[in-house]
């Protein structure tokens, strides 16, 4: 080299000159050469804002969305977050071999390099143009799909043009991949199949005001994403059986529901609310809304926020099957139900609408507990936390200091709202706690 430099600047060089002029020969020669084998630089030199501008135009999706079930956005959450986690090539992190039903996804190359924002931008357009259709989506939100393709992709006019093509061409063929493997999770076949609704005492039957048919009673047989995610979660039937005696455990359960929407406090009115999600964000949708904030407030580079975008979506989607099997196993009779025949109050409603299933477990609890084990194994103790999805219909913002005291708060939310038994209510917890840690140990560690 030194000898290369005297030639090239001539013999009489000072050597003072030399010794710098190497080091930066050699330094930007080993850099292109580190970029080049290993597609630096890496996902977590740059900030999540790719994510983060996803994220917004999704919770809309979700919140205008038609002809979608409420626990069925956990679906395109999954899919979508492991669509961007994969994306900026997790090499040994990747969760590709833990992945229930995917044999395989499409590799980087090593040898070359890659624009990580460029590959989850383009990852996340293919995604969400293939998921959702017209049939569900209205114009203006899914030519906003293209809008911010676009937008995001004038920001990246300094890259290399080659890498950038490679980058996208990635990022595209990881999204193709993952719905390719969503297609084969038997959500559309299992919920178009006919339900008879079991007839007997204090089973599940439609609820006012709307007494919809029973929503996603089949939801039990779509594949988990993670193998095992459920595993020792179905919880015991309530230790209160079935009876309309007034003095038995069962009758006071649903007392307890009855009496205390009579002297509801005002923040427990504001918690029933502000959890109720329907119309609203959908349920999904306002667990994207606290990622979405959470990794704002620890400003996530992008690998943390892609790893944290899909633990969550997959925790959620898997915690969805697990308290849907719970539901259609037990059948159990709502509040409401109960309160019109047995205590007598033929005129009761709760403070939010009843969903259109069966009572145990509370599917809040399940995927809330759930979702807040995944946060607390992506961020630990994050310290306090105040949730402002609802700011935009004027509810007050809502402020936990625990991850779990989130999924805990969701879950009271539906006894102060009158849809749940505080029983129903725990074993829920329980089952969320136990679905999020199977998933957290299947795929850690974190």
């Amino acid at each position: 080299m030194k000898k290369f430099l005297q030639r090239l600047l001539g013999s009489s060089i000072n050597q003072f000159l030399i010794a710098p002029l190497m080091v930066i020969v050699c330094f930007t020669s080993c850099q292109k050469s580190n970029n080049s084998s290993q597609g630096e630089p890496p996902a977590k030199t740059f900030p999540s804002d790719v994510i983060d501008k996803w994220m917004t135009l999704e919770i809309r999706i979700y919140k205008d969305a038609t002809g979608i079930a409420n626990g069925a956005f956990a679906r395109p959450f999954a899919y979508s977050g492991i669509s961007a986690y994969e994306s900026i090539d997790p090499g040994a992190a990747s969760w590709q071999t833990k992945y229930n039903g995917l044999s395989a996804l499409p590799q980087a190359d090593k040898n070359n390099a890659y624009y990580w924002p460029a590959s989850v931008n383009a990852s996340l357009a293919e995604f969400n143009k293939s998921f959702f259709t017209s049939t569900n989506v209205n114009a203006k939100d899914l030519a906003a799909i293209d809008s911010l393709e676009n937008a995001i992709d004038s920001t990246f006019s300094t890259v290399d043009p080659a890498t950038l093509t490679r980058s996208e061409g990635f990022g595209k063929s990881i999204a193709d991949a993952v719905l390719a493997w969503a297609n084969t999770d038997g959500f559309t076949q299992n919920n178009a199949l006919p339900y008879t609704l079991p007839m007997g005492m204090g089973l599940w039957v439609p609820t006012p005001t709307a007494f919809a048919a029973a929503s996603g009673p089949f939801w039990e047989k779509n594949r988990p994403i993670i193998a095992g995610s459920g595993d020792n979660s179905q919880p015991a039937a309530l230790a209160a059986t079935y009876s309309e005696d007034t003095k038995s455990a069962f009758y006071q359960m649903v007392n307890d529901v009855y009496m205390a929407s009579k002297s509801l406090t005002t923040d427990q009115k504001n918690m029933a609310v502000f959890w109720k999600d329907v119309p609203g964000l959908t349920t999904p949708g306002h667990w994207m809304s606290i990622v979405q904030q959470l990794i704002r407030q620890a400003k996530s580079p992008l690998d943390k926020a892609a790893e944290a975008y899909a633990l969550v979506g997959i925790s959620l989607n898997d915690a969805v099957i697990s308290v849907w099997e719970t539901k259609y196993k037990y059948n159990l009779v709502r509040p409401v139900t109960y309160i019109r025949k047995v205590i007598g109050d033929s005129t009761w409603l709760p403070t939010i609408p009843t969903p259109a299933h069966p009572e145990f477990s509370s599917a809040h609890s399940v995927i809330s507990s759930a979702a807040s084990a995944a946060l607390n194994a992506i961020y630990g103790n994050i310290g306090s936390f105040t949730d402002h999805s609802y700011d935009y219909l004027g509810y007050p913002a809502r402020s936990f200091n625990t991850f779990q005291d989130i999924g805990v708060d969701a879950g009271n939310s539906r006894f102060y709202g009158g849809i749940h038994y505080q029983p129903t209510i725990d074993a829920g917890l329980i089952q969320g706690r136990t679905v999020g840690g199977n998933i957290i140990k299947a795929l850690g560690p974190f």
